[in-house]
């Protein structure tokens, strides 16, 4: 892997993996989430039909998204919105900080924003003397811990409910040891109750964006990016450009595939709509590119930007659910995140294409039907052909590769690889050899399958013959 990752996504996962009681508990309750999403899923006739009609609507966006940017930027403008444009991360975060700049204001209050934690938004108004607050719980959680958050949408999945009490304890002054989650949320509920009413400046992120109307769609259940943006004096929504959705009507698709993928839900409980600023106050939306057009130009990878950031793949992925967000060192984790991370950058994240065992559960619950495991499959080709894989593994998967194509050889490698199975295992189950960190030495078969075939299928001609 990269010399620029510090802890690649096998390291981190296995350090994961040392606490085996937290990995089943963080396996499970994914999986539990996974379930919710099947039952929603199945109460609804026409599900399939919703995920290929929101295919088509996303392909249609992708496919003219110069109109629609020009489209939706009109008709924000019109509605008394201030509308900019940032290429990159930095010009993201230079924005949002002018505006704080502009009005003397040293504190932010903000929502979920998958974007802002892309841009790594809070660290740098950290470094200009501005305040951040985030409101999600699991986002405002993780914050006090110090942490990123570890999914899209369940930001503080891999905490335990004893965890939050130490993190409260310390952070907030609630009682030592008390971990009960109705008393433990009253407190953040209070704590956060302070922060909404003294910011001026709200942001919050962009689930939708309607060309259309000029309007953009919060979703959320806790109500947090109501209070902070109807409170505040200035709104700034923070949006990636394939937000975007033509029209109003097509909200009915999106809604009813977004939280049933996501948590189980029918509907979030707020689907908040942002269409022009309050009297006297100010409204801002920053669309933000930031590799997106690099996305948008490679074909085999353009359809990930149809995502809507349900985190659905992520609850599905066997990989996800037993290594843990964090170790896919990504704002976005799981297989997604796997699809994306590449193409900001490939040499830093060269490991995460390989995170998956290309199984497809991941693409069989997406909603808006991105083929993700295939997309895992050629980053894999992309990023070997591009030099980003560690030498001793390229040469190894060519040696396979010369092995595989030769009968004789291949037949020869197999009996070889049974002896030293059988008669010198060390020289297999060893440090050196990745495979069996984890796994435990599986009993040598007698002969390959090959010879198997051929002898049961001589005996079986034979006994033929016989009758």
């Amino acid at each position: 892997m990269s010399s620029k990752n510090t802890l690649d996504h096998s390291q981190a996962a296995a350090r994961f993996n040392k606490d085996a009681e937290r990995v089943n508990w963080h396996d499970q309750t994914l999986w539990f989430v996974r379930e919710k999403r099947d039952r929603s899923a199945h109460q609804i006739d026409d599900w399939e039909l919703l995920r290929e009609t929101a295919s088509k609507i996303k392909n249609n966006v992708l496919s003219n998204i110069h109109d629609y940017l020009i489209e939706f930027e009109a008709n924000a403008q019109k509605n008394g919105i201030t509308v900019h444009w940032a290429a990159d991360a930095k010009e993201h975060n230079e924005i949002v900080y002018s505006i704080m700049a502009k009005h003397d204001v040293k504190q932010m209050v903000k929502s979920k924003s998958m974007l802002t934690e892309e841009c790594h938004l809070n660290a740098y108004l950290a470094g200009k003397g501005i305040e951040v607050v985030d409101s999600d719980l699991g986002e405002y959680i993780v914050q006090l811990r110090q942490e990123p958050p570890s999914h899209i949408v369940l930001p503080a999945i891999h905490l335990k409910k004893e965890d939050v009490s130490e993190t409260f304890h310390e952070h907030l002054g609630t009682e030592k040891g008390n971990f009960d989650p109705q008393y433990l949320t009253e407190s953040a509920r209070q704590s956060l109750r302070n922060t909404f009413l003294r910011r001026k400046v709200a942001l919050t992120g962009v689930n939708f964006a309607v060309a259309e109307t000029g309007e953009i769609v919060v979703c959320t259940n806790e109500g947090n990016a109501d209070m902070g943006a109807h409170l505040a004096d200035i709104h700034i929504a923070s949006m990636g450009f394939e937000k975007l959705i033509p029209k109003r009507k097509h909200l009915g698709v999106f809604l009813r595939l977004l939280a049933r993928s996501a948590t189980g839900q029918p509907i979030t409980t707020f689907s908040s709509h942002f269409k022009k600023p309050i009297a006297g106050k100010e409204m801002h939306i920053v669309i933000v590119d930031n590799g997106r057009s690099t996305q948008l130009g490679r074909e085999d990878f353009r359809n990930s930007l149809k995502c809507i950031r349900c985190g659905a793949c992520m609850n599905t992925c066997p990989v996800y659910r037993r290594s843990g967000g964090h170790s896919y060192h990504n704002a976005v984790a799981g297989p997604i995140g796997s699809i994306l991370a590449p193409n900001l950058d490939m040499s830093k994240n060269a490991d995460l294409p390989f995170a998956s065992t290309l199984c497809g559960s991941c693409t069989n619950v997406c909603p808006v039907k991105i083929d993700i495991h295939d997309q895992l499959y050629k980053w894999r080709q992309v990023l070997v052909q591009e030099g980003h894989t560690a030498g001793a593994k390229t040469v190894a998967m060519k040696t396979m590769a010369k092995v595989l194509a030769n009968p004789t050889v291949f037949n020869i490698a197999g009996k070889s690889g049974r002896f030293v199975m059988k008669n010198i295992p060390a020289m297999v189950n060893n440090k050196m050899n990745k495979w069996y960190d984890g796994r435990e030495m599986p009993e040598v078969p007698e002969e390959s399958f090959r010879e198997w075939y051929k002898k049961n299928s001589r005996e079986s001609k034979a006994k033929d013959h016989e009758q």
